[in-house]
């Protein structure tokens, strides 16, 4: 998949307009809805960051559970198996599910979760 190359020169007008619907604009244009304050937007990341990251971060790992870690700062393996279980689940999007699939990614690659 091809990253879209949005607008990023929307005016300032339309910008707080989007704000008053409750509305986010991401760095590339992308206008999206959320309820909570993760500020990763879901255009971006949904099928982007997978595509360049295909051989760390496990296909089978659901899109809340893959922004919640973008989101933090983890980009790849290494970076994860720095962090407790306890830790990574209190990401906003991770659950037990991804948690699990997470534990036997790093198992695949000699890795594991801090304790």
């Amino acid at each position: 998949m091809k990253h879209c190359a949005c607008r990023t020169d929307l005016p300032p007008t339309i910008l707080v307009e989007f704000k008053k619907q409750g509305k986010k604009v991401c760095s590339r244009g992308h206008v999206f809805s959320k309820s909570s304050d993760c500020p990763v937007c879901p255009v971006c990341w949904s099928g982007y960051y997978r595509d360049k990251n295909k051989d760390d971060l496990p296909d089978t790992l659901a899109a809340p559970a893959l922004r919640a870690l973008l989101n933090a700062k983890i980009f790849n393996l290494s970076q994860l198996a720095k962090y407790t279980e306890e830790e990574i689940l209190k990401l906003h999007g991770m659950g037990p599910i991804s948690l699990a699939i997470l534990r036997k990614a790093l198992q695949t690659k000699g890795l594991k979760f801090r304790k």
